[in-house]
């Protein structure tokens, strides 16, 4: 499913229009977008928590070459499903 399908559903179950579906969409992304860039995290109870964790940085390896390099330290998005998403996700 892409955005499009996505916005299509919402529109449908909703009874909205394409329009006010992708509208809320973008206002779902830009808001998590800026939460997490803050360092905070998002919790929809039963579906899930995004949230920002560190990694370190380390060393790694080309895999053509197999010379050695270095991989800087980033912020990376984590998702975690939960329970109620993670039960009918296994059902």
């Amino acid at each position: 499913m892409n955005k499009g399908d996505l916005v299509s559903k919402i529109a449908s179950d909703a009874k909205i229009s394409k329009a006010q579906a992708e509208t809320a969409l973008n206002s779902f992304m830009k808001s998590t977008e800026d939460t997490l860039k803050k360092g905070g995290k998002i919790t929809l109870v039963g579906f899930g928590t995004y949230s920002v964790s560190k990694r370190a940085a380390r060393n790694g390896r080309n895999p053509q070459t197999g010379k050695p390099i270095k991989i800087a330290a980033r912020k990376v998005v984590r998702f975690k499903a939960g329970k109620q998403l993670s039960g009918k996700v296994n059902k």
